[in-house]
């Protein structure tokens, strides 16, 4: 089988969406062990193959870019006059993969993509409108055209068919996993004082001003250490000496700050999945967890869960992972190991030769 696949996110510093794919890619490639030809592929910006060649190292595929001035604009209008096919750019193919970017067309083949979740759709005051124009034109497409619509939870595998029409029978979840640089042992990073960890982008979504007001009721000295790339609208307020803002850092830093916290804190009101979850406890921390049922995979039962709209249910749920950290971080280790990157890769070939047979 040749697979196409598309990682034109991975242009972009990976983010949830970017780790998602570079880590089901690299679990793809060890499912299909030689059996199978994967070429990635991108038209992407004048920079872009750069930084996916570089998302790229050590995950043998066969790797096509097209650098392109105006690549939005240009994989909008590619995606929406449907034409010319993909088999133009990429050769013949067995199977096509395409991301939440672009919906390309294609003459043949079995017809796939990746859902992460549908929070524009939900809640379209929590996302931008390039955000909202750009998923719900693929969402349709890939109700409407797709052959296999992977999910990475039953939270999303539910939504998808109930919002999306999309027939169950051709749903596939394929759960993340966290990457190997997420353990408990190596160097632990020290803030000088006891902190707790947040992860996140700086968007409403993630509700950090939420915690940032927990934050406040919270005895004696603990730092808050806010980790997470640039976002949009309104922000949260983090000029406090208690506050530590981080920003962007690498998966080796991010990793040396889970080991060094006290606690993780995950408040987001809206996942598809939840993959810092997964990485805190991987590397031995206790979490705390937005009740939001969208989170309920990756916490499983080794997460203090909390009402995300509420400041005095979070301190309390800090208090007690605090208190509680011989229970919680063994469970966490064993629930973050039940997830494996193989796994998505492994249900990604079935669900393209599955597909096929159809």
């Amino acid at each position: 089988m040749r697979i196409a696949f598309d990682v034109s996110p991975l242009s972009h510093p990976p983010l949830g969406i970017g780790n998602y794919m570079q880590g089901s890619l690299k679990g793809l490639v060890a499912a299909a062990a030689g059996k199978h030809e994967i070429v990635a592929f991108a038209p992407t910006s004048i920079r872009g193959p750069d930084r996916i060649r570089g998302a790229l190292v050590g995950i043998d595929v066969e790797l096509r870019t097209w650098r392109l001035p105006f690549s939005h604009a240009l994989r909008t209008g590619w995606s929406m006059a449907a034409h010319p096919a993909a088999e133009r750019l990429i050769g013949r193919f067995d199977a096509l993969h395409f991301s939440d970017w672009m919906y390309p067309p294609q003459h043949g083949g079995v017809r796939a993509t990746t859902i992460h979740d549908l929070v524009p759709l939900h809640h379209p005051e929590w996302t931008t409108s390039r955000t909202r124009s750009m998923h719900g034109r693929k969402y349709r497409n890939a109700a409407e055209t797709c052959d296999v619509v992977f999910v990475n939870s039953e939270f999303t595998g539910r939504d998808v068919v109930e919002t999306l029409g999309v027939a169950a029978e051709r749903v596939r979840v394929a759960r993340p996993a966290a990457k190997d640089v997420f353990t408990p042992e190596g160097a632990a990073e020290d803030l000088g004082a006891a902190y707790i960890l947040t992860v996140a982008t700086l968007e409403p979504r993630k509700n950090l001003q939420t915690l940032v007001e927990a934050h406040r009721l919270l005895a004696g000295d603990i730092l808050l250490a806010v980790v997470g790339a640039e976002g949009w609208g309104e922000q949260p307020l983090l000029d406090d000496p208690r506050i530590r803002r981080l920003g962007y850092v690498s998966d080796e830093e991010l990793a040396r700050l889970y080991r060094g916290a006290d606690a993780a804190v995950y408040p987001s009101r809206f996942e598809g999945f939840g993959i810092p979850v997964i990485e805190a406890m991987a590397c031995g921390v206790p979490v705390v967890v937005s009740s939001h049922e969208s989170l309920d995979e990756a916490s499983g039962h080794a997460a203090v869960r909390a009402d995300p709209d509420d400041p005095v249910a979070i301190a309390a749920a800090i208090d007690r992972a605090l208190g509680e950290r011989s229970l919680l971080v063994p469970a966490g280790l064993e629930h973050s190991r039940s997830f494996s990157w193989r796994a998505v890769g492994e249900v990604f070939l079935r669900g393209y030769e599955e597909a096929a047979l159809r």
